[in-house]
């Protein structure tokens, strides 16, 4: 019996990844980021989505791929990671993808310069591949205490 699993597809620059759809919760436009002085360089701040105060992560300097321009094609993915809304920041959102679980194979070490920690797998779609990251693991454990301070002194003030 096939497995299939539904991915949110979306662009960094122009190679295209997925995500599980069950931890998106949203896709937004990008608005007001408020900055938070002392944070990791990939958090872009804070801001206030579906009525919560969410940390926002540039995920393309969170992966360490080159830095491009907002755009009006830019969204915010607003996820779910390790019980936290999350704001991740990406290029476009371009479509909503069912993959079968046999096209998935484990990841290289290193796929278009993003680390394999990162990457649940990847998949071979028409003709390009298509990256599946891992969200538990975009954030570590200090990140995530990190994202929680930051979420928690913004609602102090």
């Amino acid at each position: 019996m096939e497995e299939i699993t539904k991915f949110i597809v979306f662009k960094l620059k122009e190679q295209s990844f997925g995500v599980n759809i069950q931890q998106v919760i949203s896709i937004e436009r990008v608005q007001d980021i408020t900055e938070v002085p002392r944070t990791s360089e990939f958090i872009k701040g804070v801001t206030g989505l579906r009525g919560e105060t969410t940390p926002i992560i540039d995920l393309k300097e969170r992966l360490l791929i080159a830095e491009t321009e907002t755009t009006d094609d830019s969204r915010i993915l607003v996820v779910s990671v390790q019980d936290m809304q999350v704001g991740l920041i990406v290029d476009a959102a371009t479509e909503v993808m069912d993959i079968d679980h046999e096209m998935i194979q484990a990841a290289p070490r290193l796929v278009g310069g993003v680390k394999d920690t990162f990457i649940k797998g990847v998949a071979k779609v028409d003709s390009h591949l298509l990256i599946l990251l891992d969200l538990d693991r975009i954030v570590d454990f200090e990140e995530t205490n990190e994202l929680r301070e930051v979420v928690f002194d913004d609602e102090e003030v």
